[in-house]
């Protein structure tokens, strides 16, 4: 099958084994994937990568034979759990310390013609939903996971600092639940100190600096982005504020189909294009670009 493949700083597409599924796993026919922030930072040597990327993806279960999902489109939560520990005990295999991740940690991800992931992890996509909706899900299900750590009352304060795919949907999240958002973009001016809720979600190691300086006393920070390079930041101020920060990565899949399915999120609206598996070096060179919104990937068969 054809994959895209990073190794050594490289990216390229190339003929790869097709997996076999083990025991409670399920084959899973990529229709479409998306390309992320972190497959970025993953080509660029973030955790040492190596192997195939991709964990936004929507699909259909093509094996094994007997499977209850045989058929059936589907996205699939990226964690893939021991299934043992006490953190899969309640139900919090994206932090099992055994974990793999699709396309992260020890797994093959989703820019790939095929992938395969446990059963337990697939979610079945609603009929009304189109590929380029269902896509989503999991970057969705990411700026849902706020609402599952924090209270986010009707009459908060949010801002929103990065105004990219993730940014764009943390913002819709926040303001379905009656958050008054400001979005703020790297040249954008905000009132210092401000604002009770901020979102960090810029990709970048600045974003944290300025999420502390736009946040009021004993406001809580969240911060979404992953990237290579360490940020570095004056924590006094985080001190001196009493200013919460709350780490926040994965979500859960049913608030994000739920929103979708209702048309409470605009998803559409943040492609920015799509190439062919075969294309996707000049796709990644796409999604790089400054301003570059969801660059998505269709393998040959993927319709």
């Amino acid at each position: 099958m054809q994959a895209l493949v990073f190794e050594s700083g490289r990216a390229g597409v190339r003929d790869v084994p097709r997996r076999r599924p083990k025991r409670g796993f399920a084959l899973v026919r990529v229709l479409l994937s998306g390309i992320c922030n972190t497959d970025l930072e993953l080509v660029r040597g973030y955790h040492g990568f190596s192997g195939v990327p991709g964990h936004e993806f929507v699909g259909r279960v093509e094996g094994p034979a007997a499977s209850r999902w045989l058929g059936k489109r589907v996205v699939g939560e990226i964690n893939l759990g021991c299934g043992a520990c006490d953190f899969c005990g309640k139900d919090l295999a994206r932090h099992c310390r055994r974990r793999r991740v699709l396309g992260i940690l020890g797994h093959p991800g989703a820019h790939a013609e095929f992938l395969t992931l446990p059963e337990a992890n697939l979610r079945e996509v609603p009929r009304e939903l189109s590929d380029e909706e269902a896509v989503f899900v999991e970057p969705l299900a990411a700026a849902c996971e706020i609402l599952e750590q924090i209270p986010v009352p009707g009459d908060t304060r949010a801002a929103v600092v990065g105004v990219g795919k993730l940014g764009s949907l943390v913002a819709q999240v926040l303001e379905d639940v009656g958050a008054r958002v400001t979005r703020i973009g790297s040249g954008d001016t905000a009132k210092a100190a401000s604002y009770d809720l901020v979102i960090e979600a810029t990709g970048s190691p600045e974003g944290m600096p300025r999420a502390i300086e736009l946040v009021r006393p004993r406001g809580t920070i969240v911060w979404k982005s992953t990237h290579h390079g360490p940020a570095s930041f004056d924590g006094a101020p985080v001190v001196i504020n009493e200013i919460t920060i709350v780490g926040s990565r994965c979500g859960r899949f049913e608030p994000a189909l739920e929103r979708l399915r209702e048309k409470r999120v605009d998803v559409t609206s943040l492609v920015s294009g799509e190439f062919p598996l075969y294309e996707a070096k000049r796709a990644l060179a796409a999604a790089a670009r400054p301003g570059a919104r969801k660059i998505l990937l269709r393998p040959e068969g993927g319709r």
